[in-house]
């Protein structure tokens, strides 16, 4: 970790801007193992060399006078604050400081300077800043403990809080710009960009309230020494999410007009979110030009040179392909290690006729759209975020053709196995003296085929056929002696076999009925409090599902073995607490149309068994059915309240990809604790928004089941009962051991 005095000198040569270096100071200031007395006469030294901006002079003094230091840390010096430095202000002696000394503690900032709020501060008595996690083009981005959550127990008392940087705030429109961003969140609620709360201000402080997330910023992953570009495979979902985050915003009107690899941030939970559409500007929007002409958020000037398009750089009006040219900068870096035009703005590239070379890695389509991507011109660069990754997306369209090729196959497949049929039917010897032509043996075999199909149908037994039975079926032989009397036969010829006796014919026992899911259904539905699902194989039955404590296992089992048709049956069946028959009853139907298409929406819970002890995150893996669809994740409690994950005041979006698997809750969202016992938690897919307003994160399950049983009626009768699915998670809950 750099030393104060670096930290001092990198700002006063411009390496560092004022945002970072408030940013490093906490961390200088704890890791420099010096006492406040040795920090102050370095910042006095630094200050007397190069005089610091005044605001700026005030709060690294009032770090550093907050500072407490062991004895040992301090080298004997004793915790406490020391007054006797001598560090001239950069103004008069007059100007609120005594002659030949210095400030006195907890002095005041200089008047007309805002005091910058850093780690340790709190903003609004509610927030507390804890960790710097970056900092942006409009504000430092602070990991903040929420007070009243915390005071209300709640489960997830972090979130993520961007304070605006100083220069930002001295803007009149700054408090404009936080709330245009608070609103563009609320209408930019996607997977994969981040869920942005509200916005506030404590005095001259703006700042925006947003999700936290656990995980890193592509910049870091970018920066790692030794990084020289990753696999296209392994890049392809960090692309991927990008371009889904970048279409949703274009399709809604919006560029980012920031876009960097400071702002795509990955998750531990292996998702790519979008952040800081700070300065997102509208296009094609009519009914927001009266805020253009009130506000626009590009005149505040932030935006990042190395990834910054020519149009932008030149102040044109913002269209989608600015975001695709950064894209497409992100994207090379990714792959490659550096960036495609060696970190040059597009101007200065463009002037210079820098040309990017193809990444080895890429096939001929994919460095096609990469390269337009990177077009200094608009009207040449690609023109949307999904015609960029339907073309650079080569497992997507392996995928494709790979289905294809495989119906082909399939069909070839048929041909050749009747090819070879026809084949092996017509080389075969004609071992039999008087045998018929092939052509009249194939027709007798395939006559013979259908009798017994037919016999079988009807629930009869063949007996194989003598020999000489093929013979006589055609009605004329070759070179064959026909007897014409009854009864007579067929002389066995050489190298054939004397036909058989004709064996008594034994009476065949009466077949047993057949089992048919047709007749256990009804059965099923109505065992009480439960959510069954079966299938059959010749006579064995298997149930899997829930069933009340009250009705039990063993009866359930009874009731099926009586049933006709059925010699076995096999249960793996949950029991369900009476309190849950409530829920139970209302998503039966939903969790069996799931397993009867065979599981297609899935939930686990982590650990395996849903073991979980107080204090334990409850953590769970999602995955979707093969068509676009809405999550909805209930955590339902034993105190009779339902907990709405997902969709939540924290989880806004739930709208999910084919096939989609997440994991929620690996950042510690929702803590086990008390009232324990048996509880459930609740994965439902449906086919479009459950509700149209949000609804509170906790609520009465009564209250609840009622307003979903109304709701899924209407989308069942509007896109069909099919495509609502369900499924269960059964947990366990109990105190930590002591």
């Amino acid at each position: 970790m750099a030393s104060l005095a670096r930290v001092i000198h990198d700002f006063q040569s411009g390496e560092l801007s004022r945002d970072e270096l408030v940013a490093q100071l906490d961390s200088t200031l704890t890791t420099e193992g010096l006492g406040p007395t040795q920090l102050l006469e370095m910042l006095g030294t630094a200050h007397r060399k190069t005089p610091l901006p005044e605001d700026l002079y005030a709060e690294v003094r009032r770090r550093i006078e907050q500072l407490r230091v062991s004895n040992v840390a301090a080298g004997g010096e004793e915790t406490g604050i020391q007054t006797t430095v001598d560090i001239p202000s950069a103004r008069s002696a007059g100007a609120g400081q005594k002659p030949g000394g210095a400030s006195a503690p907890g002095a005041a900032n200089p008047p007309g300077h805002d005091q910058i709020k850093g780690t340790g501060d709190t903003l609004n008595n509610r927030f507390v800043l804890e960790e710097c996690l970056g900092v942006g083009g409009m504000g430092t981005v602070y990991k903040a403990l929420d007070l009243r959550k915390l005071e209300a127990s709640d489960r997830k008392p972090y979130l993520a809080v961007k304070v605006l940087n100083v220069q930002f705030r001295g803007n009149p429109n700054s408090l404009v710009a936080l709330q245009r961003e608070a609103r563009k969140a609320q209408v930019l609620a996607h997977r994969n960009i981040i869920t942005v709360y509200d916005f506030d201000r404590d005095g001259p402080i703006v700042y925006l309230t947003m999700e936290y997330l656990n995980g890193k910023p592509l910049s870091q992953l970018l920066r790692t020494p030794g990084y020289q570009g990753m696999p296209v495979r392994a890049a392809l979902p960090i692309v991927r999410g990008m371009c889904s985050a970048l279409a949703y915003a274009h399709e809604r009107g919006f560029v980012h007009c920031d876009f960097k690899p400071a702002n795509v941030f990955l998750t531990t939970n292996a998702e790519v979110k979008v952040i800081d559409f700070g300065i997102a500007r509208v296009f094609q929007r009519p009914e927001e030009e009266s805020d253009a002409t009130v506000f626009d958020p590009g005149s505040l000037g932030a935006l990042t040179p190395a990834y910054a398009s020519p149009e932008m750089i030149e102040h044109r009006e913002p269209d989608p392909r600015d975001d695709i040219y950064a894209l497409g900068c992100i994207t090379y870096e990714l792959l490659t290690g550096h960036h495609p035009f060696d970190r040059l703005s597009a101007t200065q590239a463009r002037n210079a006729d820098f040309k990017p070379q193809r990444p080895p890695n890429l096939d001929a389509r994919q460095w096609r759209a990469l390269r337009a991507a990177l077009s200094f011109d608009r009207n040449t660069r690609i023109s949307s975020v999904v015609r960029f990754i339907a073309e650079f997306d080569n497992e997507a369209r392996a995928e494709k053709s790979g289905k294809l090729a495989k119906v082909g196959l399939a069909g070839f497949a048929v041909v050749c196995a009747a090819a070879v049929g026809v084949f092996a039917l017509r080389s075969a010897p004609d071992r039999q003296k008087g045998a018929q032509p092939v052509e009249g043996a194939s027709q007798a075999l395939a006559d013979r085929a259908a009798s017994s199909s037919s016999s079988e149908a009807a629930g009869g037994k063949v007996e194989p056929a003598p020999a000489a039975t093929i013979g006589s079926t055609a009605g004329s032989t070759a070179g064959s002696t026909a007897g014409s009397t009854a009864g007579s036969t067929t002389e066995p010829t050489a190298g054939s076999a004397a036909a058989p006796a004709s064996p008594p014919v034994a009476t065949p026992p009466a077949p047993k009925p057949a089992l048919t899911l047709a007749a256990v259904t009804p059965v099923l539905a109505q065992v009480p409090c439960s959510a069954l699902a079966a299938s059959a194989q010749d006579h064995a039955l298997t149930v899997r599902g829930y069933v009340s404590q009250r009705h039990g296992a063993a009866r359930l089992k009874d009731t099926l073995s009586a049933l006709p048709g059925v010699d076995t049956v096999a249960l793996e069946v949950e029991p369900v607490a009476d309190d849950k028959c409530d829920t139970v009853k209302a998503l039966a139907p939903y969790w069996i149309h799931n397993w009867q298409a065979g599981r297609v929406a899935a939930l686990h819970v982590r650990p395996p068994g849903g073991q979980l002890s107080e204090g334990d995150s409850l953590v769970v893996d999602v995955t979707t059915p093969a068509y676009d669809s809405y999550v909805n994740l209930d955590y339902y409690q034993l105190d009779g309240n339902v907990v709405h994950m997902v969709p939540s005041p924290r989880a806004k979006d739930n709208q999910a990809p084919p096939r989609y698997a997440a994991t929620v809750g690996s950042a510690g969202d929702w803590v086990i604790s008390k009232p324990f016992g048996s509880e459930m938690v609740v994965l439902l897919i449906t086919p479009a928004p459950l509700f149209d307003k949000p609804r509170p994160e906790s609520e009465s399950r009564a209250d609840y089941l009622r307003a979903l049983d109304a709701r899924l009626a209407q989308i069942g009768g509007k896109y069909g009962q099919e495509r609502i699915v369900a499924d269960f998670a059964p947990i366990t809950t109990k105190p930590r051991a002591p």
